[in-house]
């Protein structure tokens, strides 16, 4: 979920509007004149078992599945 916030005032902010995104999607980067985020995700695998060196691992990111996503004005 992409939270959009509003400055009311100096010392004030609102949520504007929340938007879905796909599973994964955290790294993003604004372009300010526009008012377009741009999102980065992918589809992700099984996660692997835990191991003693690895107690969290990851999912793998599968082949081909990275997209940028566009939110902005419309």
């Amino acid at each position: 979920m992409l939270t959009v916030v509003k400055e009311d005032s100096p010392d004030k902010f609102s949520v504007a509007e929340n938007v879905p995104t796909q599973k994964g999607a955290r790294t993003l980067a604004l372009d300010a004149k526009p008012h377009n985020v741009f999102v980065v995700t992918a589809q992700f695998g099984p996660r692997p078992a835990a191991t003693a060196d690895n107690p969290r691992p990851r999912p793998p990111i599968l082949p081909d599945s990275f997209v940028v996503l566009v939110v902005g004005n419309s």
